[in-house]
């Protein structure tokens, strides 16, 4: 089944399909939530100026997520993320046992990206090692022992 909506309405159904998963992916993989719109806004910009063909609902995402995971290290590479210091980090205090799921989630955007979203993917995205490897375009033995 190739998935195909003509007027480049295809952005449009990705957005309405996968725009929550797309902004959560973003967020495990930058920690910060406006950054993950301005990212997830980036990813669905570029799928409405360069729309590709699909071959289910599954590929699609498979898609979102790869560009969605590039666009973090884009991000994480930039100039004013790489060059300056956020305010608050003179005031980190210590974390107790007692976590929640925000917490964890930002303990896991803080690791370093190729631990990030491989972690998201596996335990938030459910995917199969194989399939982040694909996602990612990695051998399934590194994202096991990234895992």
């Amino acid at each position: 089944m190739v998935v195909y909506l003509e007027n480049n309405n295809i952005s449009l159904y990705a957005f309405r399909k996968f725009g929550d998963t797309v902004i959560r992916a973003a967020y495990a993989c930058c920690g910060c939530y406006a950054e993950a719109e301005d990212i997830a806004q980036d990813v669905f910009l570029y799928l409405h100026a360069k729309p590709v063909e699909f071959n289910d609902d599954e590929h699609l995402k498979a898609w979102l997520l790869r560009v969605t995971v590039n666009k973090c290290k884009n991000y994480r590479r930039s100039f004013r993320i790489s060059r300056t210091q956020p305010i608050d980090e003179n005031n980190q205090t210590q974390y107790s046992m007692d976590v929640t799921d925000i917490e964890v989630r930002e303990l896991i955007s803080s690791l370093p990206p190729k631990y990030s979203s491989v972690i998201y993917l596996y335990y938030y995205e459910g995917y199969a090692i194989k399939e982040i490897a694909e996602i990612l375009g990695k051998n399934s033995n590194t994202v096991n022992s990234l895992l």
